[in-house]
């Protein structure tokens, strides 16, 4: 029976072999590896990529589609919300000695920032990341600073991964089409990240970017100045033209 795409999960299927395969060579799946596919849907990616690596783990909320899943012998089917998934716990049974996951994945653009915050919390056991996501998202998170799509998003992905938007995927490629266009990110855990309080950081950011027309004298500064900050900040720029690397300097001072 024909599986119907659920608005509710945000399901969109991607039914493109062309960008299939485009995707699976961005991956280069190997043998062997620890991977973890989340929101595997109708398996269009999942049997390329099962087929290279031998063993697959998916992650999937659609029980009448974890049903399915599970009748194929090469696949360990987590039945959940990703965001409820303890992935530092699925890593410890995935891997093995040395390994880390791969994480890939078509995510629900309506939850895609929440899952990429909760897959931040466990980012030590992880090798790298790709995902199909909202262009639009892709393209907030790769931003460079003083541009309208530099923010939040970009500066707490760019402080821990170096992101490459890999491949655009025009709506076509889904049943249901989307309304928007969607992209491939490859996402590469820093070897050596900054050690900070993520926290901190995230709260810091999301005060600069609250009035992101005014400039950060009335609103990062203000916070400076009831944390007790007596260190040199210039707060006399938009939040935008900030780099990574300030606010992450930022971050470290405060917690000095």
């Amino acid at each position: 029976m024909k599986h119907i795409a659920r608005k509710r999960f945000g399901q969109h299927f991607l039914t493109d072999r062309g960008v299939i395969e485009e995707i699976v060579q961005a991956i280069a799946p190997r043998p062997g590896q620890a991977m973890v596919e989340i929101g595997p849907g109708l398996a269009a990616l999942t049997q390329p990529l099962v087929e290279r690596v031998g063993h697959l783990t998916v992650i999937e909320l659609d029980r009448d589609l974890a049903r399915q899943l599970r009748l194929h012998p090469q696949l360990a089917v987590v039945e959940s919300d990703v965001l409820k998934v303890d992935v530092r716990q699925l890593a410890q049974t995935a891997c093995a000695d040395g390994q880390k996951l791969r994480v890939v994945g078509n995510l629900p653009y309506n939850i895609s920032t929440p899952i990429l915050f909760h897959l931040l919390d466990a980012v030590e056991v992880i090798e790298d990341q790709h995902f199909m996501l909202q262009k639009e998202v892709i393209d907030r998170m790769v931003a460079k600073p003083a541009t309208s799509d530099y923010g939040r998003l970009s500066v707490m992905l760019q402080w821990r991964y170096a992101m490459e938007n890999v491949l655009f995927v025009p709506p076509h490629s889904f049943d249901p089409p989307p309304r928007v266009d969607s992209a491939v990110v490859r996402m590469m855990p820093h070897a050596a990240p900054v050690v900070l309080d993520v926290k901190l950081l995230s709260e810091l950011v999301q005060v600069a970017f609250s009035q992101r027309r005014k400039l950060l004298r009335h609103t990062l500064g203000q916070w400076l100045t009831a944390r007790g900050f007596g260190g040199v900040f210039d707060v006399q720029r938009r939040a935008e033209e900030v780099s990574v690397d300030e606010y992450v300097a930022l971050a470290q001072a405060l917690q000095t």
